[in-house]
């Protein structure tokens, strides 16, 4: 069987507003899942920042170890799971950087302390103390005091494009629903999967 190409990204859409509804914190978490140039994985909790038919959009800054790793192996996978709505969703796919402007963008509509803390934050680097943190949060508070705050160059947004996409709903006698969507050109190929 075959798809559109929005209809998965539409689906996904359509349950991301229903968690909106039953997760009261972050329903918009996800697994981020990378791996190194030897092929060691990690993984770590990031927030989905934007989704369309192009792909899914996270932030981050550039010094950090998923950045890293994305930039030697530009491939990861994403997981979605609502508890309440006892629903996932994995995609797995190719990534690219976000163009300047829609990070601009992004990084002007944060609340200004969360765009201090970009500046302030070496992410995944040695931190010497607590007080160390709060001393550059100080030191950036002080440079952006009056003004517009701009995007540091060593933040962005990566947009994982996704070449599949599984639909998981949970059923009784763990008897559960997949469908999986794989990319072919415009489109996709669906199919149900064994649970």
């Amino acid at each position: 069987m075959h798809a559109a190409a929005d209809e998965p990204i539409k689906i996904f859409k359509e349950w991301l507003e229903e968690a909106r509804a039953t997760e009261p914190i972050n329903p918009n978490a996800m697994t981020l899942a990378t791996a190194d140039a030897k092929g060691r994985p990690s993984a770590r909790m990031v927030l989905l920042k934007g989704v369309d038919c192009e792909g899914f959009v996270f932030y981050t800054n550039l010094g950090s170890r998923k950045a890293s790793e994305l930039t030697v192996n530009p491939h990861a996978a994403l997981c979605f799971y609502w508890r309440a709505l006892a629903k996932q969703v994995r995609v797995e796919g190719e990534i690219e950087l976000v163009n300047a402007d829609e990070a601009d963008a992004y990084f002007a509509s944060r609340p200004k302390l969360s765009q201090l803390g970009a500046w302030a934050s070496r992410q995944s680097q040695p931190l010497e103390g607590r007080m160390a943190l709060e001393r550059r949060v100080a030191k950036y508070t002080a440079k952006f005091n009056i003004g517009i705050v701009p995007r540091p160059e060593f933040w962005s947004g990566f947009r994982l494009r996704p070449v599949q996409i599984e639909l998981w709903k949970e059923e009784a006698f763990r008897l559960h629903d997949r469908t999986r969507y794989k990319r072919d050109g415009d489109g996709w190929v669906v199919d149900n999967l064994y649970p």
